[in-house]
């Protein structure tokens, strides 16, 4: 499929380029082998493959949640640069 230079300009356009004649030429031959070979994927035949979202198997790799006791709160805001009321202290963010 070859693209012309007007199709080029457009997507440039679109992507926010500025683009010299010779970099329009360029990106022309290389977009239009681009979608060329795109065009050679089209004419295989994928009617016998299933859809699939991944080609490796799932597997989780998650550890098996274990409750456990918690810390101390007087652990947990030891090294808290400040601290109010059993809680962090931070500087408000809104305004």
């Amino acid at each position: 499929m070859r693209l012309t230079l007007a199709e080029v300009e457009h997507v440039a356009n679109l992507a926010r380029l500025g683009l010299s004649a010779e970099e329009k030429e360029l990106y022309r031959e290389q977009l239009s082998a681009i979608l060329d070979y795109a065009e050679v994927l089209n004419m295989l035949d994928t009617s016998a493959i299933p859809p699939t979202a991944s080609v490796l198997p799932l597997r989780n790799v998650m550890r098996p949640d274990v409750a456990e006791p918690s810390l101390p709160q007087e652990d947990v805001l030891a090294n808290a640069p400040r601290q109010e009321a059993g809680q962090f202290r931070v500087r408000a963010i809104l305004e």
